[in-house]
This record gives structure tokens, sequence and C-alpha cells, in this order.
């Protein structure tokens, strides 16, 4: 399995001012497959503790943090003696350690010489619960599900990836029905790891459901194992609202699908939990059209998703037999499972910001509203061939941005005001603008 994440622990090990990295991601998005596949294939050994499953490891830190002494408790747990440059330190699970995390400072200031990684599915939940974290000391990185191309790798078809990476548009066209046979399969079976590993093995679909139920059940788990108690079942109620909070046609999160009166204040702090869980995605709406886009942010408004396109069709028994009815799979929900399909593709580019746009007057929308370097990029998402795009040529008129961007099931073409590119396509969004 190809990971783009691999790039860039690549990239990382070669520099001079390294940090200690922390991986951040939700549970089963393949943390631990990416450290241990890293340390396997650039360094000649690695050193690797789960402080989850290894309680003792956790007293590696309750009295000092004297680099030297903690290298031998690494060695001693592990039975690998860590060298600078050649093993790589993989704390895994590093929130269930407090006193792990505090660590990383000490190495970085130290022992630089030394490659440390950490990983936490819950990671995002100890940094809000007053652990000393080393700020400035650490870099981050976020790990998600496989995105469409990375799921191309995994069934084979690099040379389809290889089309889409060269903009050979003409051929990428002519081959268009494969592209949107194996999007269709994408929608249903998502990018966890485990799932793809298992469609590419065998092919079955109802076995690729057992496992996303597996993996929905484990984050309900989840909930009651690590949230407090008293938020739980608003978790729930908020988990399991967002497949009717994406089916509506303009996708904004409204507290009253949760529950029948709900206001804000009584929910804020289970999407936050779900957030720094990585379950949860918020994409909020600006007020202004103008940069930096973060400066005009409405966080009483937003759009919610979830971790995995997948997943949200499992979430709503998504039947495997849509797969064979034409374009029906990209309308399902009205559009919801391709909104979250970009949303996912978005997501996997480090370089964009995401928000979304609508005016005041409520006369048009736009479902992305990307900052990618210096500029702003609409992005209208339309889930089959029907082609209006009235909202984006209303925002192209007002706010003139040097490029518009629709995705759509219609063939790549490049208009006056604006680019179709199609949604099997979405990753070479930055390739296209600038």
């Amino acid at each position: 399995m190809r990971r783009k994440a691999l790039d860039f622990l690549r990239e990382w090990k070669q520099r001079d001012s390294r940090k200690p990295l922390v991986i951040r991601g939700a549970r089963q998005v393949g943390k631990t497959w990416l450290m241990k596949e890293f340390a396997r294939t650039e360094y000649e050994n690695f050193a690797y503790i789960n402080f989850e499953s290894n309680r003792q490891a956790r007293n590696l830190f309750l009295d000092d943090f004297e680099i030297s002494r903690i290298l031998l408790g690494i060695q001693i747990a592990t039975g690998v003696k860590p060298e600078p440059g050649k093993t790589l330190i993989i704390f895994d699970e590093v929130q269930e350690a407090e006193r792990a995390i505090t660590s990383l400072k000490y190495f970085y200031e130290n022992a630089p010489e030394y490659h440390v990684v950490a990983a936490g599915s819950l990671l995002g939940i100890a940094l809000h619960q007053d652990t000393s974290f080393p700020v400035g000391k650490v870099e981050f990185v976020d790990l998600y599900p496989l995105s469409f191309v990375e799921f191309l790798n995994a069934m084979g078809e690099d040379a389809l990836v290889d089309l889409l990476y060269r903009k050979q548009w003409q051929l990428i066209t002519a081959y268009k029905t494969k592209y949107i046979d194996l999007l269709k399969q994408y929608y249903y079976v998502g990018g966890m790891p485990e799932v793809v590993a298992s469609f590419a093995r065998h092919m079955d679909l109802k076995e690729v459901r057992e496992l996303q139920r597996q993996i929905l059940d484990a984050y309900e788990q989840d909930f009651s194992k690590h949230a407090p108690i008293e938020i739980v079942p608003r978790l729930r109620m908020v988990w399991n609202s967002v497949p009717a909070q994406l089916s509506k046609e303009n996708r904004k999160f409204v507290y009253g699908l949760v529950r029948q009166g709900a206001r804000a204040k009584e929910f804020e702090l289970a999407i936050t939990w779900l957030m720094d869980c990585g379950l949860v995605y918020k994409v909020n709406r600006v007020t202004k059209v103008a940069l930096p886009l973060k400066a005009y942010e409405d966080f009483s408004v937003f759009k919610l998703f979830i971790v995995d396109i997948g997943l949200l069709g499992a979430m709503t028994t998504l039947d495997a037999k849509i797969l064979l009815d034409g374009h029906a799979v990209f309308v399902e929900f009205k559009g919801a499972l391709t909104e979250q399909f970009v949303l996912q593709q978005l997501l996997s580019d480090r370089d964009l910001s995401i928000y979304y746009w609508s005016s005041d007057k409520s006369d048009g929308e736009i479902d992305f509203l990307i900052q990618y370097q210096n500029q702003f990029i609409p992005l209208e998402v339309k889930a089959s061939e029907n082609l209006q795009a009235k909202s984006l040529r209303f925002f192209v008129q007002k706010y003139n941005p040097g490029e518009a961007i629709r995705t759509s099931m219609s063939d790549y073409r490049e208009e006056e005001w604006m680019i179709n590119l199609p949604l099997y396509a979405i990753s070479e969004l930055t390739g296209e603008v600038g």
C-alpha cells in the first residue's frame, strides 16, 4: 500500500532542523502501519513502544527526563538499542503516557540526533486536558484515510494514477468509464486501510460492510471509554445526526436535527471532542471574501463531515446494488456522498485551507472556498452531469477570483470563466490553478 504521507516522512528525515514528529489521526487510519513502514524502508531498525498495551513502559518518564536513562529504558522495553540516524524511535498511543509527550521536548533540546515519531488516536483530546505539551519543540502531520489516488494504487491501477499526475486529459477522458467504475467502488469502500486491503484482496462488498461496522462499533466504544460520561449521549446524538445533516440541500449543520429544540451550547463540547478524535471535520462559513479567509470565519455556521466516505455509507446502510445503477451513487442523499468525497480529497493536501461561502441574502452558495498560496478559489461540487452553475457564476462576477473550479461527472474542459474538473481527477486541483 502506498501512502503519500511517506514522502513527507522521508523529507522530514533529511532535515537538519528536524524536530520530533507527532502524527495525528482517527483510530484505524493507518498511523501504526505508516510509522513501521517508514522505519522498515528508511532505517536499519526501529524501537516501537505502544503505551496503550505496554503499561510498564509508561513508567519510563515518571522520575525525570534524562535522555540517556530513557534510551536505556527503551532498549530494555524493545530489545533494540537506539542509534542516532539508524534507529527510528516510535511512541504509539502516546497520549496514554502523559509524560511521554513532554519527553519529546527533551529529545529535541538535548538529543536532536535521535529520530523520534509519535502518534495517538486520541491525542487531540489529551492536548485539551492540560497535558504539558512541548509547544514549538515538535512538528505535527495529520493522517487521513486513503485518498482516491491512494485507493487506485492499492487496486493496482498505477497507470491510471500516472495519467492523472501527467494531466493527459485526452487519455483520461478515453478511460473515463474505468475511472468512474473505480470511483463508485471508492464511494462504497472508502479509504480506511484495513477495508481497502480487504477489498483489494477479495473484492467482497459484504466483507467490506462488516469491517466498516466493526470500525464504527470501535468508535462507539471509544465514546464510552474515553469521553466524559456527561457528554457521551450528546456525542452519539451528534455523530448519528451527520448523515441527516449532509442530506439536506445546503448541508449547514442544524442543532435541531440533533434533538428538537437543541441549542449550540449544549452540543459544542461534543462536537469539539469528535473533532479532537479526528472523527468529524468542521468546515466553517466565511463572512467576507478576502485574504486571509481565516480572519473572516463564522464559527457558528458550519458543515460537519465524518472521517470517511465508506463509513458514511455504512452509517446510512447504502445498498451495494446502487453501484450498478448508472450515476445514482453520486446523487445519493442529494449529493451528500459526493461533497463528503470532495472534502476528503481536499484534506489530503496540506497546502489548502478549506471553508465555504454563502451570501447574506441566501441567493448563492459555494460548496467550498479554498485558500491556496495567495489566492482564494471557489469550488462548486456537482454530483452528476447537471452543469448549471448559477452560484459559481454569481460568485465569479462579484469577486473576480483568479480561478474558479467546478467538479462534476463531466469531462475536463476549460471555459473562459472556470475549469470543469472531473470528480475522479479532483486530486489535481492545485495543478489546475496558479
